[in-house]
């Protein structure tokens, strides 16, 4: 039998004291696990190029004004809330999901957010990663 062992708070509270510009490190890992408990809607992460990727989250049932694209410093939040409707229907079995859902990407550095679109229930938004001139590798001429 496996036990679970249980993270001392105030330990990992002194550590983030003594790790001075590393704190968020920890706040991200917690954020990540919270965030984790859900696997709705469901979604594909895509390489398209070297530094090009996409993301497709299934959004079925959702129109494109019921769903929120959101960047905020490093991350990406996808939001759908549903609109209530004048018809009300009853379900004899319901199979497609028609919840409100939050879904978040921790963004690496550089990755500028570009277009979405919605076809056949498919959210795609497409990912690109644009390293400044200042920071890539160059050559020194020799004189």
């Amino acid at each position: 039998m496996t036990q679970l062992m249980r993270i001392d708070t105030n330990a990992i509270n002194n550590l983030n004291r003594a790790l001075i510009g590393f704190d968020r490190i920890f706040d991200d890992f917690e954020n990540r696990w919270q965030n984790s408990s859900t696997n709705y809607p469901p979604y594909n992460i895509g390489k398209v190029r070297e530094d090009e990727f996409i993301i497709e989250i299934a959004v079925a049932g959702f129109e494109k004004d019921e769903i929120n694209i959101q960047v905020d410093q490093d991350q990406l939040v996808i939001s759908g809330k549903k609109k209530e409707t004048e018809r009300k229907m009853q379900y004899l079995h319901r199979g497609l999901a028609a919840r409100d859902f939050e879904r978040v990407f921790t963004l690496e550095a550089h990755m500028i957010v570009g277009e979405a679109t919605i076809t056949n229930g498919i959210l795609t938004i497409s990912v690109t990663r644009q390293i400044p001139e200042s920071l890539k590798p160059r050559i020194i001429n020799i004189k």
